[in-house]
């Protein structure tokens, strides 16, 4: 994974600990085979966190969506879209509170992004709910989930 150059600002960075370390090498490892990754962990263990401070690291900006059963699949289509042609990250954060519905529509969009990732499109133009968008290399995905909460439902097949 190239560095991005994202330019953040200074801020306060996290400590680093074998956990992060290993989270973070399985971040990386993700990426690099073009899937998404989604750490595992109790509420408050720092998911978010570490994913947020991985991508500040190298230098990728990332966006963390905190999801909501009011989520629409056109709503993430466009939120994939704007990642894709910029090269960031996203973190969706409580994943497993948007409807199953869909959740099964987001997991196509994300087979046709990871598609065209691995048919090395980078640089060019791909086809996207319709639409032709360029596609920038460092796209990335990262869901966190709190299993065990009212209102989570369980991931489809096709996201596992």
């Amino acid at each position: 994974m190239s560095y991005g150059y994202e330019y953040m600002g200074l801020a306060s960075r996290l400590v680093i600990t074998p956990l992060t370390d290993r989270c973070w090498m399985t971040i990386t490892g993700a990426l690099h085979l073009k899937f998404g990754c989604a750490p595992a962990g109790p509420a408050g263990t720092g998911k978010t966190e570490s994913t947020k401070d991985l991508a500040k690291a190298m230098g990728i900006y990332c966006v963390v969506l905190n999801c909501s059963d009011q989520f629409t699949y056109s709503m993430m289509a466009k939120h994939f879209a704007g990642l894709v042609q910029a090269g960031a990250w996203t973190c969706l954060d409580e994943f497993n509170r948007i409807d199953i519905e869909v959740l099964s529509v987001i997991a196509q969009q994300l087979l046709q992004i990871r598609v065209a990732l691995l048919e090395g499109k980078t640089g060019y133009t791909f086809k996207f709910q319709g639409d032709d968008i360029k596609l920038k290399g460092r796209f990335g995905v990262m869901i966190t989930m709190n299993p065990g909460y009212a209102g989570r439902t369980e991931l489809p097949d096709n996201l596992k």
